[in-house]
């Protein structure tokens, strides 16, 4: 069963996230392995097998991005452990000026608006690259899915730098 079908709910990438914490909370309720504490053993070995697959579910569905990789997976493209690089020059440019600029960010006089400045930034491409990502999936083109894949690629780089960025805010703020 794959986890669109567990939530009971169409397989896409839009998902109303309203809906997903309470059938996640549902599920639950129904699969948690201390209903089947006085069960058999195989009961017991059952109810966490279906409760983690209910926490995994819910885990992917909820975030975009592991949804996008979740779907390409479903259709025979996986992307977990691929070792492909990004060979869109321009992306990688962008990615390498939003490195320079968070590895100066000490020098700055105002560094936390830098900062804040560079995450609008990666917020906003992260908004067009969802974008791009939801047509592709949508699309039933033939390099609809390797033009998803690359999208998913360069979100994962784009979240990484958002990490590093709320990282950097951490330590500035200690000051």
């Amino acid at each position: 069963m794959n986890y669109f079908e567990l939530f009971n709910i169409p397989v896409s990438f839009d998902v109303d996230l309203s809906v997903l914490p309470q059938t996640y909370q549902q599920l639950q309720r129904l699969t948690h392995p201390d209903k089947f504490a006085s069960g058999s053993e195989q009961e017991k070995l059952l109810a966490i097998q279906k409760n983690a697959q209910v926490n995994d579910a819910y885990s992917i569905l909820k975030s975009p991005l592991s949804r996008a990789e979740y779907l390409l997976s479903l259709r025979g493209i996986d992307l977990k452990h691929e070792q492909q690089t990004i060979k869109d020059t321009a992306f990688l440019m962008q990615q390498m000026e939003w490195r320079e600029e968070l590895a100066e960010i000490a020098e700055r006089t105002d560094p936390l608006d830098v900062l804040s400045s560079l995450e609008d930034e990666i917020n906003q491409s992260i908004k067009s690259d969802l974008t791009k990502l939801r047509n592709f999936l949508e699309s039933d083109h033939e390099m609809a899915e390797q033009n998803a894949a690359n999208i998913i690629r360069q979100l994962k780089f784009s979240y990484k730098m958002l990490s590093e960025i709320e990282l950097k805010e951490d330590v500035l703020s200690d000051f």
